[in-house]
C-alpha cells in the first residue's frame, strides 16, 4: 500500500507527443486523451517509464532502479517498485489570444481535479470555487481585453474581473513552476494572464487547439517523398501544464531490515525530479517530449 503522496506538476517546455497509436482519422498519430473529457492525459506507466529510463542520467543510483522502480520483466528476482505514477491530466492549456500572445486557459473541472489532487498530499489549496457560463470568461489582466472582450482564437467572450481568479493563478504558478530565473517570465504569466472558461468551451481548446505537424518520409534512394508517406501528428503544446500524482510506499526487495520507508523513497525520488527536465513520450530525436517537473508535497 502507498503510504507517501506527492503532486508532479509536468509543465510541457517543447511539443509533446504521448501517442495513442494509430488512428483512420485526418490525424493519424494522435495523442493520449481521456475517454469521459477528451481531455489530453500522460499515462502514468509512460511517466514512470521515462522516469526508470533517464534515471541515471538525472542522477540517481543505478542499484536504486529495480529497488525503488521495480525489476526489469524476466527478472529472478520479481518484486512490484515502491513508486507509482499515476495518469498527468490537464490543468492549464496555452491557447492563441488577440492580445498577450496566448493566455493560460482552464475551468472549473480541470481546476476542482487538481485541487482534489493536491489534498492527497495533504497540502489543499484555498481556492475559491468558480462558476463560468458557456460564452463568458474571468480573467486577472484587463490588458488582454478588447473592447470589453477576450478573444481566443477566433470566439470572442464576455469577460469578468476576478479577484479570485488572480489568487488561484498566483498559487498555481508558485507550485507549479521553479522558482529561478529561467522561468521567471512563464511564472510571471501565469499569474496575470490565467483565464477560467466554463467546461464547455475550455473542453473544444482541449480538443481542436493541439498542434498538429505534418510529417513526409522521404524514400532514401530517390530523395522524394514516398507514395503514401504525408502523416500527421498530433502534439501537446508547449506552455501547457499538467498534474500528476505521484506515490510512494516501502520497498519491497532485498532483506526486510533493509528495506526504506516510504518518506525515505520519496526523498530519494524527489531531488531527482523538482526542477529538472525530462523528455516524455515519442519523437525525442526531433527535440519533441522535453518538460519540467516540480514536486509538491505537503512539505511545499
Amino acid at each position: 500500500m502507498f503510504e507517501k503522496t506527492a503532486a508532479v506538476f509536468l509543465y510541457a517546455v517543447s511539443p509533446v507527443h504521448m501517442g495513442a497509436g494509430q488512428a483512420v482519422d485526418v490525424i493519424d498519430n494522435p495523442i493520449q486523451r481521456e475517454r469521459h473529457t477528451q481531455h489530453p492525459c500522460f499515462a502514468g506507466s509512460g511517466i514512470k517509464g521515462a522516469v526508470r529510463h533517464s534515471y541515471a542520467a538525472l542522477g540517481g543510483e543505478k542499484e536504486d532502479i529495480d529497488l525503488l522502480l521495480g525489476p526489469e520483466s524476466g527478472s529472478s528476482t520479481l518484486h512490484a517498485g515502491a513508486i507509482s505514477f499515476g495518469d498527468a491530466q490537464i490543468l492549464v492549456l496555452p491557447v492563441r489570444s488577440l492580445k498577450g500572445g496566448y493566455v493560460y486557459a482552464t475551468c472549473p473541472q480541470a481546476l476542482a481535479r487538481a485541487q482534489r489532487l493536491l489534498a492527497l498530499t495533504g497540502s489543499t489549496p484555498a481556492w475559491p470555487a468558480l462558476a463560468v457560463e458557456d460564452g463568458q470568461c474571468l480573467f486577472a489582466n484587463r490588458a488582454l481585453l478588447s473592447d470589453g472582450k477576450l478573444h481566443l482564437e477566433a470566439f470572442e467572450y464576455s469577460a469578468k474581473d476576478s479577484n479570485e481568479t488572480a489568487q488561484i493563478a498566483a498559487d498555481i504558478a508558485r507550485r507549479a513552476l521553479p522558482q529561478d530565473a529561467a522561468y521567471r517570465f512563464f511564472a510571471e504569466k501565469l499569474s496575470s494572464d490565467l483565464v477560467v472558461l466554463s467546461d464547455t468551451d475550455f473542453g473544444y481548446f482541449a480538443k481542436h487547439a493541439m498542434l498538429v505537424e505534418p510529417h513526409v518520409r522521404i524514400d532514401p534512394e530517390t530523395g522524394t517523398a514516398d507514395d503514401g508517406g504525408l502523416f500527421y501528428t498530433e502534439n501537446l503544446p508547449p506552455e501547457s501544464l499538467m498534474i500528476a500524482p505521484l506515490m510512494a510506499s516501502q520497498t519491497r526487495g532485498g532483506p526486510s531490515a533493509e528495506h526504506l520507508q516510504a518518506q525515505e523513497v520519496l526523498a530519494k525520488i524527489r531531488p531527482l525530479l523538482d526542477g529538472r527536465l525530462l523528455q516524455l513520450g515519442g519523437d525525442a530525436t526531433t527535440g519533441r517530449g522535453l518538460v519540467v517537473a516540480t514536486v509538491a508535497t505537503s512539505e511545499g
